[in-house]
């Protein structure tokens, strides 16, 4: 696979980023210095405690009402909150759930628009209402995206909302807010980023510009996550595990991720897997089958992350596996109770989401897709 030098590309990136130790407490400064008065932040229940990170005085407005995979419902219950606060900025405070979920805090009060109207690409008509994103992991890059997803309670599908008005305004990304996450999360959301990278690079959109970042990207990850892992005050560790997602997140707008998201989101929609940990077991599977496609370009995410060079399916696969299975990962579907007869319906289901399978280097049949799961379960 090559990347045509030619092919044009467009970049959205917040207007203002402040990364490191204490960007954080630029955002009531932010916020103080263009006149809004009235924040909202939307933040899981981990970081309720911990606003004042933020800079802002005590009592600042917060909504936390939403589970860690979000729903039509969940996000229905945000804008009657939004809509009885009236704020002028909106704040995402936590992972991808809490800043996806003040994306669209953001634009639909002021749209007049419902969520089911908006689901797709440059649907939404504007937004009034400033918003800023700080992300409290170093995983889903959401910080500087403009998608949002939330789940269908109906179908357990994934649905994607895309539009440059959800672009953040400014993003904060503080590694010191991620040195208290637990080990497991750490392995977990280290891998989504690397998912990021990863399928962004192996992607047949990909392009040089992004390319760069990405592959960067896979090497701080490959470098530094068993040591955010091994020790969660590792600042290097940690500063450098929160920019392989920033890079991770440049990628998503342009080129978006692939197969492997596809494939790990039924893990999540149907048996509440993390979304982490679902890539983590998905990520060896998929690697191996794009090898045939993209061999220079595996190979060189295997260098990038210290591992032996290959091409070859098996020796790609075993080489993932243990990197997993070193970091700590469960690499196995039935260590998370999935029971063996749903797996037809869940390949049904990661082979219709064709917005990320048709991004992948080699076509997936649903018989590839069920394949993965059991060689997996």
């Amino acid at each position: 696979m090559t990347c045509d030098l030619t092919t044009p590309i467009d970049l959205l990136f917040p207007q203002r980023i402040s990364f490191g130790p204490g960007a954080a407490a630029e955002v009531a400064r932010w916020a103080e210095s263009r006149g809004l008065r009235r924040p909202l932040v939307v933040a899981d229940p981990v970081n309720v405690a911990r606003l004042d990170r933020l800079g802002f005085a005590p009592g600042v407005a917060c909504y936390s009402g939403f589970p860690p995979e979000p729903d039509a419902v969940a996000l229905d219950h945000l804008l009657a909150a939004v809509r009885a606060a009236e704020p002028d900025l909106i704040i995402g405070f936590g992972g991808g759930s809490a800043m996806d979920l003040a994306k669209l805090a953001a634009v639909l009060p002021d749209s007049g628009q419902s969520f089911t109207a908006v689901v797709g690409a440059g649907k939404v008509v504007r937004r009034r209402t400033a918003l800023v994103q700080v992300p409290t992991t170093a995983g889903t890059g959401s910080e500087v995206g403009t998608r949002a997803l939330i789940t269908d309670p109906a179908t357990l599908n994934k649905l994607a909302v895309q539009s440059a008005h959800m672009l953040a305004d400014f993003a904060a990304i503080d590694p010191d807010l991620m040195a208290s996450m637990p080990r497991a999360v750490t392995v977990a959301t280290g891998v989504d980023a690397l998912a990021h990278c990863i399928e962004c690079y192996t992607n047949r959109n990909a392009h040089p510009i992004i390319d760069l970042y990405v592959l960067e990207g896979i090497r701080l990850v490959g470098r530094l996550l068993p040591r955010a892992a091994d020790d969660g005050a590792d600042r290097e560790a940690r500063a450098g595990m929160a920019l392989a997602a920033l890079y991770g997140g440049f990628g998503l707008g342009p080129v978006n991720t692939a197969a492997g998201h596809a494939v790990a989101y039924p893990l999540g929609s149907r048996h509440h897997i993390p979304h982490g940990a679902a890539n983590a077991l998905i990520f060896p599977h998929v690697l191996a089958f794009n090898a045939s496609a993209v061999p220079e370009r595996t190979a060189a995410i295997l260098q990038a992350l210290g591992l032996p060079v290959s091409a070859e399916p098996q020796e790609v696969f075993a080489a993932a596996q243990r990197w997993c299975v070193d970091l700590g990962c469960k690499m196995r579907l039935s260590e998370f109770g999935v029971p063996a007869d749903d797996l037809p319906a869940m390949a049904r289901e990661a082979h219709a989401i064709r917005r990320l399978l048709d991004n992948n280097p080699r076509e997936l049949s649903e018989q590839d897709i069920l394949a993965m799961y059991r060689a997996a379960y």
